[in-house]
Parts: C-alpha cells; structure tokens; sequence
C-alpha cells in the first residue's frame, strides 16, 4: 500500500474580501479589484473596487432595513451594540495580525483594538439615554403640552477615514444606527480590511441584514453618487478633501440631505453629540382636558 507523503508546511490561503451589503457578501457587480499593499510592498490582499450599481443595491438593502431597525427600542439597541463589543472582543489577535500587515506597529494595534472596543461600550451605553438628555417639554401658550423627541433621520451614507483602519471605520457609522439610521459606509481605500472582517463580525452578531452595508473601493469614483442619491438622507465624511466639500454641497443639495465633516483626532471622540448630528426633532402638540372646562386645562 502506497504511502501518501506529508510535509510540514501548509499552502497559505489568502482571505477574499468582498463586499457586505444587506446581510450578505457579494462581490462586486463589475468584477474590478485594486491590489492592497503596504509599505515594504507586500500584496496582502486583492480588494472590491465598488461601483455605482453596488452602492445603488446598499441603498435598497439599507432603506428595507431602517424600519424595522429604527423601530427597535432603544434598550434593545444597546443591547445589540454591546453584544458586537463583546464579539470584536473575542477576535482581539485577528485584528490586531490585521493591522499589523497594514503597516501598525504592534503597540499601535493593540491601543486602537482597545480603544475600539471601548468606543462601541461607550455608545451602547449612550443609546437609551441621549433622547432622555436632548429631548424636551416645551413651554406653550395654550392649553396643550408640547413635546420634541429625537428621531432617526434614515439611511446615512458615509466615508470612513483614511487614518485608522479598525477605529475609523467604526466612527463613521455606530453613532447613526445608536440612533436607529442605516448606513451605508465606504471603507477606508488604504486600510480597507480590518473593515471587511469588521463587517464579518457584524454579519454573526445581532445586527439585522442592511443596518450596516459596507463598500470597498475609490472615494473620488463614488463620491458624486454618495452624495446625489435621492434616497440617502445623510453624508457623513471623514477627513475630507477641501476641493471635494464643495462638489459634495452641490449635489447634496437636490434633496436637501444633511452633510458632516469630521476630522480625526488623536483619539475617538465620544459624544452623544454625534448621535444627536443624524437625528431630527419631531414637536408633538397635545390638548391638555380641562376639568372645570375652562381656563388653563389645570
């Protein structure tokens, strides 16, 4: 009987990185991919380069999910943010390996992954207490009561920075859907897998399908159609180019979408201010009985 031969040494697979849009991993619509390497010009991976009809399918995936997730308690939402802590956690050496290849030093991985997992506990605390905070009784002078609450404004769009791979990705979007938003996120074009493997960890936690949809690929080739879509309600851009905030101004302005500029800083800014930056109020009129049936209603 032939032996079969063995040997120490296995074949390494490459991971594909695809794109994550409504629960799923497709490949790009075009069949395009950029060649990711880093700084000794190491290939580390072949990357999606998202079209417009990929983005266009992320905006369906997102509008079908934003009332079911925007109707979900608050209390249930945190509980849901915390749980994706608790699964990133649980992948601490992946991530970091990941973060290395891209060029970190090891110290620096590991003070992002951290300070990863602490932002997604900060926000998870912050989603059943900031309409607490920002809401309001306002005083009227009739006989009603007067309420304003915050509310969720859609589906957000967003570029995630260019700077942190695993940070940055996750402050361009788990501020909006604290607030019960769809996203839609860009990843970074230079850092772009610590998001993929994000969006894998997003996929086995209790997020549902098309809360968070993320592309891969050129901001300057999808920035016009981030921007123009009619059916997004919101733009949030990390460290964006001055030459672009015009471009991005006029063609947000055809449906009236809002617009963020953020800049990274050292560190994450956490505030329940960037929740409160994708919400709209809504002022609910009440008629307040009167007892005797005249007077103030008191």
């Amino acid at each position: 009987m032939a032996k079969i031969k063995t040997t120490s040494e296995s074949i390494e697979v490459m991971k594909t990185y695809k794109l994550f849009i409504g629960g799923a991993f497709p490949r790009t619509e075009s069949g395009r991919f950029y060649p990711l390497r880093n700084s000794s010009d190491k290939l580390i991976a072949n990357v999606c380069l998202s079209s417009r009809k990929d983005f266009r399918n992320a905006v369906v995936a997102a509008r079908k999910a934003q009332g079911g997730w925007g109707a979900k308690s608050a209390y249930n939402r945190s509980q849901i943010i915390y749980r994706i802590a608790e699964m990133l956690q649980q992948k601490k050496e992946l991530f970091v390996k990941e973060m290395k290849e891209l060029g970190y030093t090891d110290k620096r991985a590991q003070q992002e992954f951290s300070a990863s997992v602490d932002y997604l506990v900060h926000y998870a605390g912050w989603c059943d207490k900031y309409v607490q905070v920002f809401s309001s009784v306002n005083p009227v002078a009739s006989s009603h009561f007067n309420f304003s609450v915050p509310e969720p404004t859609g589906v957000v769009a967003a570029f995630a920075s260019n700077k942190s791979a695993l940070l940055g990705f996750l402050e361009a979007f788990i501020p909006a859907i604290c607030g019960g938003n769809t996203t839609i996120v860009l990843a970074s074009e230079e850092l772009p897998t610590c998001a993929i493997t994000m969006a894998e960890v997003l996929a086995t936690s209790d997020v549902p399908g098309g809360t968070v949809n993320v592309l891969t690929g050129n901001r300057t080739e999808l920035l016009d159609h981030f921007a123009s879509h009619m059916d997004v309600n919101a733009f949030v851009i990390w460290d964006a180019e001055s030459a672009d905030s015009i471009a991005i101004g006029q063609y947000a302005s055809e449906n009236v979408k809002r617009i963020k500029f953020y800049k990274s800083e050292a560190s994450a800014v956490e505030s329940p201010q960037r929740i409160m930056d994708l919400q709209e109020i809504k002022t609910t009129w009440h008629p307040v009985e009167s007892i005797s049936g005249a007077g103030s209603g008191y």
